[in-house]
């Protein structure tokens, strides 16, 4: 409306009254309802060209868009294990610390299997001390097998030098007797040998292997009965939370409810602009902001980037085929910053706001190469950008009005 009455007080109004004081035609005379369009045609259509010039010139170098918010983190009350509530300890709203517990988990099949470690680790504590006395058992075996190997070959040694005086108190027969029983003797000691390394390595590898599988176990169950207990990562408040004893929580079926982290003041503002204003926006731009959740005011923003993607082509594979048909017009996401440090303090993180950014030729001007046809260009760029300003703030005033009134909310 603004722009069509700025542009007709240029085309309608000056065609007017050339035929007011010109042609001497008068409305309701030669001027009708009916004649306007014949009388008025120059100025008319002047007048619609113009406007609708005016009007693509003001949103395409300064763009604006209503879809605007401070987005901000919420963490998700989830166990790591599934289970059933056995003990809740906080309230919806509560604010919580690091560390503090939210709920607890029915634990009678962790505490159980914790038992059964435990178990197993004393277990193999008892087979280390049997192993213990086995292995001095074999030490022992293994000095009476080499107490009779020695007796057995001293005999043999004594046959057989009596043997070779052709001594006729030794007969061969003797001496095949107690080789035979040398060799015995032999063979008890190697088996006396191979038990006790059977059990020091018994004793030395497979018992403390035995007892570190039984302590990872241990410490397994510790862990699994450590989670039943949920406690909060950081420090923040809880929300959408009626969490009760006897309850069934899962991290894929059903979670707890949301925790919002505390000091995400973000001065940081999400901007989605219309895809033909990516040739326009870029980082260093000026722009305005006004939010619903804090009316009447204007903050001053900086464009400090711009997303180099559409959000809207993003895909991952599935078992459908993809139809671009299907795809929904996606808009190009701005990141907007205040311009004086602080100001968007007030505003409540995820308002919905409305903004504006501004073209600004202000260095292209100081250009000496830049012809006089392109300074008024430019600088007719740059003063349409006053229009778009006069309308956020007509916006800004309108808005709680709108809310409130026409939307009933």
């Amino acid at each position: 409306m603004f722009e069509f009455l700025f542009c007709s007080s240029v085309t309608i109004l000056p065609d007017y009254l050339i035929r007011r004081y010109v042609q001497d035609k008068r409305i309701g005379r030669e001027i009708t309802l009916y004649s306007m369009w014949f009388e008025l045609r120059y100025g008319i259509t002047a007048c619609a060209i113009l406007t609708i010039s005016l009007i693509t010139l003001i949103f395409y170098y300064h763009p604006a868009t209503t879809t605007v918010s401070s987005f901000f983190r919420t963490v998700t009350i989830l166990p790591e294990t599934p289970g059933r509530v056995e003990e809740v300890y906080v309230e919806n709203g509560q604010t919580v610390a690091v560390g503090d517990p939210i709920f607890r988990l029915d634990d009678a099949s962790q505490r159980a299997a914790l038992e059964r470690a435990r178990a197993d680790v004393r277990e193999v504590d008892a087979a280390i001390v049997v192993s213990e006395a086995e292995l001095a058992a074999a030490e022992g075996q293994l000095g009476q097998a080499d107490g009779a190997l020695k007796q057995a070959q001293d005999e043999l040694d004594t046959q057989r030098e009596l043997f070779e005086r052709n001594s006729s108190v030794v007969s061969a027969r003797d001496i095949e007797r107690l080789e035979t029983a040398v060799a015995g003797r032999q063979g008890a000691v190697d088996a006396a040998v191979a038990t006790r390394e059977a059990a020091r390595a018994n004793l030395t590898i497979l018992l403390p292997a035995q007892r570190v599988a039984a302590e990872a176990a241990l410490r397994q169950a510790d862990v699994e009965l450590e989670k039943t207990l949920v406690t909060a990562g950081v420090e923040g408040t809880i929300e959408q939370f009626a969490l009760r004893s006897g309850d069934y929580v899962s991290s894929i079926l059903r979670p707890a409810g949301l925790l919002i982290p505390l000091g995400q003041r973000s001065e940081q503002f999400q901007a989605g602009f219309n895809q033909i204003s990516a040739q326009v926006i870029k980082p260093g731009m000026l722009g305005e902001i006004t939010c619903v959740s804090h009316p009447f005011v204007i903050i001053p923003m900086r464009v400090t980037d711009v997303q180099d993607v559409i959000a809207a082509g993003q895909f991952r594979p599935t078992d459908q085929l993809q139809d671009v048909a299907d795809q929904r017009e996606g808009t190009v996401t701005v990141i907007l910053e205040p311009l004086f440090e602080g100001q968007t303090h007030v505003i409540p993180p995820g308002s919905h706001c409305i903004a504006n950014v501004y073209t600004n030729n202000h260095e292209r001007l100081d250009d000496p190469d830049v012809t006089a046809f392109q300074r008024v260009a430019l600088h007719t760029v740059d003063t349409v950008g006053v229009v778009h300003a006069m309308l956020l703030r007509m916006q800004a005033i309108f808005l709680p009005v709108r809310t409130l009134v026409f939307t009933g909310h």
